[in-house]
């Protein structure tokens, strides 16, 4: 878990630009900051083979939206040289036109897990979750919140589930993440 805490100079200086605070006032970001950090670097890291020719990159946060004014922040800085448009369906059927799909932990979603990630897996998407069990469940990769708190997070990454859509993880990644097999 080294490489994650290097992240967190990265996390700090992305939060207090978007949340408009001198440095010094934030001394940890909060896990919802640093999720969404990790949101938007993820792409970096990953392959997915449908977005090769796009230039524009379809984030969406699937029914109620936890991360509030985080994600406006961070659609402003592109990815990869693409622009980021971040949606908010409803519904998993409603995400067809995503590119990344960010299922949040609410008591909605965590009772229609297994459905949320059987219809998700129509189509050509990378899903992610801070569900508990979420990588487990057959969900790709989990942004999952050690007990001790304090910013810490762990990436745990599904491969199976990825590589059924033709999605890879760069190996800095992988190094960095729990793999399921």
């Amino acid at each position: 878990m080294p490489a994650l805490r290097n992240l967190r100079p990265f996390v700090l200086l992305l939060a207090c630009l978007i949340l408009g605070q001198p440095v010094a006032t934030l001394a940890v970001p909060s896990d919802l900051a640093l999720k969404a950090a990790l949101l938007f670097k993820l792409p970096r890291f990953t392959y997915l083979p449908h977005l090769e020719k796009r230039t524009t990159l379809d984030l969406c946060i699937l029914g109620h939206d936890p991360f509030g004014n985080l994600m406006h922040g961070l659609s402003q800085m592109p990815i990869e040289g693409r622009s980021i448009q971040v949606h908010n369906p409803a519904r998993a059927d409603d995400a067809w036109h995503c590119n990344l799909v960010f299922v949040p932990n609410d008591a909605g979603t965590r009772s229609t897990l297994e459905e949320t990630i059987r219809a998700l897996s129509r189509f050509p998407v990378l899903t992610v979750s801070d569900i508990p069990g979420f990588a487990q469940a057959n969900g790709m990769v989990e942004l999952a919140s050690l007990p001790e708190g304090n910013g810490r997070l762990r990436i745990v990454i599904n491969q199976s589930a990825a590589a059924r859509q033709g999605i890879k993880f760069n190996a800095q990644l992988l190094r960095l993440a729990t793999l399921l097999p």
